[in-house]
């Protein structure tokens, strides 16, 4: 290798937003280090592979990813969920450099300069102040904690990632100034429980400008409402104090947005599947969080074919869907996964039925969504411009985040810039997006 060039890098980033983030880490740690990243593996010194291991189909979507990698490069570092067990990468690519699990930056790192040691002065190569983001510039995850303390019989997230491990509250507001000031509009926090917050910090207080600050869900969604972003809520159990949030929603501190995985509906369902929080009055919940703030938006996800689900437990959730009336859903087929204690649970669903029920569940959420929408029609909306074309620009209203839920399509007499923030008068609607023109600026 040349030793006046720098050294170049090409990752691979799969899994959900908690994992991109832990690629954006990496990624800042090496680029201050004076890597360079490539575009393409065969161009790269080596190759850093982020694997997702949640589910067994996640698992062969990281293992061929190592595949190719391994295929195009030869040098390849293996990192994330699926490193938490290494067996399985060990025995199809005994040649790979590394393997470390989630959160083990220090660890990439080391195999990486022990495979390809930094240039010379790594004090010359600049990096922007919040760092390298793999998202588009408006937008930017918040990952405000690790780990989790439920034990959901179908999830090894914990096995994986540990319990629930939060940051302080200064140092998650500390990260979003910065985001903030790096011209990032809307924040999405995330972590595993992101509800929980705080729970393992016992709540404790950090300074933050002039004042103390809790480290508590509502207390940090209120600070996070004042940096002049759109602060949008994801992987929020439905705990009894998530209700104290709506209020901050109907100020305009945070977004009129609640992404709940509720996963079922289904008292027996819910119990097989240990969710945490009760769960029986959620109908009741939903009905009272929307007559305190009209605008909300509710998405989810639901998981049909759980061991032991019957038809009566699925009638229930598709019943229950109707009455919820959840603005935007994701839908899994159940899908064993090897260390979960679901596996043990009695009377699997056959994989026809799974099918069946995803496909009926998916049917009846489009009309629900396609109803929710149409109401939508005749009114003016905030729109954050995500892409533009020629003649159309892609965005999103506050009911939308990115790369899951629906987007909004807009014409405009003026060109539009990503990231701008634009109202909107909506035109149509079909069953998943909206249409409308740029009615202010």
């Amino acid at each position: 290798m040349d030793q006046t060039a720098a050294p170049k890098v090409s990752f691979v980033s799969l899994g959900c937003p908690k994992a991109l983030v832990d690629s954006e880490r990496i990624i800042t740690r090496l680029r201050a280090e004076g890597y360079e990243l490539a575009r393409k593996h065969d161009g790269a010194d080596i190759v850093i592979v982020n694997t997702c291991g949640f589910l067994d189909s996640a698992k062969q979507e990281s293992l061929s990813a190592i595949g190719e990698a391994m295929a195009e490069n030869g040098k390849v570092i293996v990192t994330g969920c699926m490193g938490a067990e290494p067996e399985a990468i060990e025995q199809a690519y005994p040649g790979v450099l590394s393997i470390t699990g989630p959160q083990q930056y220090e660890s990439v790192l080391d195999a990486v300069h022990r495979a390809l040691p930094p240039a010379h002065n790594p004090h010359m190569d600049l990096v922007p102040p919040q760092g390298i983001k793999l998202t588009p510039r408006h937008y930017a995850y918040l990952k405000i904690s690790e780990g989790c303390n439920n034990r959901c019989t179908f999830c090894i997230i914990p096995k994986l990632r540990g319990d629930l491990v939060s940051r302080p509250a200064n140092d998650v507001l500390r990260e979003a100034e910065r985001l903030v000031g790096a011209g990032v509009k809307e924040l999405l926090v995330i972590s595993q429980d992101t509800s929980a917050y705080g729970v393992d910090l016992k709540y404790a207080e950090s300074p933050w400008k002039d004042r103390q600050v809790r480290a508590r869900f509502l207390d940090l969604a209120r600070e996070l409402g004042e940096l002049g972003a759109w602060v949008r809520l994801q992987y929020v159990y439905p705990y009894p104090h998530v209700d104290e949030v709506i209020a901050l929603m109907n100020e305009g501190k945070v977004l009129p947005y609640l992404d709940i995985p509720f996963q079922h509906a289904s008292p027996d369902v819910l119990k097989a599947m240990k969710r945490p929080a009760a769960q029986d009055k959620t109908l009741a919940r939903i009905k009272r969080w929307r007559e305190e703030c009209p605008d909300l938006a509710l998405r989810s996800t639901f998981i049909v074919g759980f061991p032991g689900e019957t038809d009566a437990d699925f009638a229930y959730l598709l019943d229950w869907l109707d009455e919820a009336e959840i603005d935007r859903l994701g839908c899994f087929k159940y899908e064993p996964v090897a260390g979960a204690t679901s596996n043990a649970i009695e009377n699997p669903v056959p994989e026809e039925i799974k099918q069946e029920r995803y496909n009926a569940l998916m049917a009846r959420q489009q009309k629900i969504s396609a109803r929710r929408l149409k109401r939508k029609v005749g009114t003016r909306q905030q729109i954050i411009i995500d892409e533009v074309g020629p003649t159309v620009a892609k965005g999103r209203s506050k009911a939308d985040a990115p790369e899951i839920d629906g987007a909004v399509y807009l014409t405009s007499r003026r060109p539009l810039r990503v990231g701008e923030i634009v109202t909107a008068k909506i035109e149509r609607a079909d069953q998943y997006d909206l249409h409308g023109s740029v009615a202010g600026f």
